[in-house]
């Protein structure tokens, strides 16, 4: 099954740990993540469910192309790992 990770940051304001979930594309991936942990919707997904502005997600080291509906295909084995960038000073 492929695994999904968050940044520290986003993992220690949802609580959501490294999860492995079915799933053949990204959005079927994140979407088994969000049914185990519904806050982190919010923080990765706009309104329109594309990918946040300042959020970056990679499989396999690669950054998906479709930020839209997150279509981006994985393999059983794939690695998912959502970044979010933080700013401030």
């Amino acid at each position: 099954m492929p695994v999904v990770q968050f940044t520290d940051n986003l993992s220690r304001q949802t609580n959501a740990p490294p999860c492995d979930v079915m799933g053949g594309t990204v959005r079927e991936c994140l979407d088994a993540v969000f049914s185990l942990h519904p806050a982190l919707r919010r923080y990765v997904l706009d309104d329109q469910n594309a990918v946040r502005q300042h959020v970056v997600v990679f499989v396999d080291g690669t950054a998906i192309t479709d930020r839209r509906t997150q279509s981006d295909t994985v393999r059983p084995d794939s690695e998912i790992f959502v970044m979010q960038a933080l700013s401030g000073g």
